[in-house]
């Protein structure tokens, strides 16, 4: 049996139980609109996938977290290596992280990454093949955990990376640290125009962001929580997500409630995506959630296991993320 047609009978069987037993949660429920649907495998054994951004013709370029390694896959379907990034340090959560694009790809032929040093975090600039150029340091770092780097470019042409606390919650607060925030900033790493505080500082109150996306000019973003509630969240600048006086909705003044929240139990969640109309935001508890702007919806792709990244891919398709493969899909 072809894996194709293998995918599509394990998604119809994992519909059929949910019907069937009712076991879902109701965070978790099928959305209405799901149905079981083929999802084309187009790279695997892979060394800990974390991040795809696509070339002006085409061509998936991704990070390999463990590896260290910037990777593609070219438009016949061709994995190949481009580099090895030099002076990346790997542990839990660290490593080759975050990885975008230049909007003006065709004029400078450069491309971002975000990656742990054995001092810190950074995002550095490089033509492909190339040497890295680190434009940003100084982002803390955790010895294990809490390091963020997910890097992408918004609608207004600046560069957005969310970042961890690194495992001291007191760096969410300060509008001084790097850490836990959603920053914003040029393409040489300067704060970008307009920023609230005057630094590359966007938002604060952050525990771990893990995915950026945008609906028109809103950025959302995905957030891993501690022990009670993951986050999707609204983000708008200046505004301060609560952590760590709140994990989820509280009545703290000052403090901005998210759209969604999930028991960590369920969600765990990474990158995120809006592609036809719809959120996708994957989880590393399992699946991908199938979210509208209030953040309503339920689990689809469970069969895939955790999920990493989700990306609204140029040739029409929702590009699905795992530690091991990258897949294709119709987002249904």
């Amino acid at each position: 049996m072809s894996p194709r047609r293998s995918l599509v009978l394990a998604a119809a069987s994992a519909l059929a139980v949910v019907v069937a037993t009712g076991t879902a949660t109701a965070s978790e429920q099928v959305p209405s609109d799901v149905t079981a649907m083929a999802i084309k495998q187009v790279a695997g054994g892979l060394k800990e996938a974390w991040a795809v951004d696509f070339l002006p013709d085409g061509t998936a370029l991704f990070t390999e977290k463990d590896s260290k390694k910037i990777r593609k896959i070219d438009k016949a379907g061709k994995v190949s290596d481009v580099q090895t990034v030099p002076g990346v340090s790997v542990t839990k959560e660290a490593g080759l992280l975050g990885l975008a694009v230049s909007p003006k790809y065709a004029q400078d032929q450069t491309v971002f990454i975000y990656y742990t040093s054995g001092s810190d975090n950074r995002i550095a600039k490089l033509k492909l093949g190339e040497t890295p150029q680190p434009i940003l340091t100084g982002i803390p770092r955790g010895a294990q955990y809490h390091q963020g780097g997910r890097i992408k470019f918004g609608p207004d042409g600046y560069l957005y990376a969310g970042t961890g606390d690194a495992k001291n919650s007191a760096n969410a607060q300060n509008k001084n640290s790097l850490g836990g925030k959603i920053l914003r900033i040029t393409a040489d790493g300067k704060p970008a125009p307009g920023n609230p505080f005057g630094n590359a500082v966007y938002s604060y109150g952050h525990r771990n962001v893990q995915g950026l996306t945008w609906v028109g000019d809103q950025l959302y973003s995905s957030e891993i929580g501690e022990s009670t509630y993951d986050e999707l969240n609204k983000i708008d600048a200046g505004k301060n997500y609560g952590w760590p006086k709140c994990e989820g909705n509280c009545d703290v003044a000052g403090m901005t409630n998210p759209v969604k929240q999930w028991p960590t139990s369920s969600a765990t969640p990474s990158g995120i995506a809006f592609y036809q109309g719809k959120l996708y935001m994957a989880a590393l508890k399992g699946g991908t959630y199938k979210l509208d702007t209030n953040g309503s919806g339920g689990k689809i792709y469970t069969q895939l296991g955790r999920t990493r990244d989700e990306v609204a891919g140029p040739d029409g398709q929702l590009w699905v993320v795992t530690p091991s493969a990258i897949h294709t899909a119709d987002g249904n």
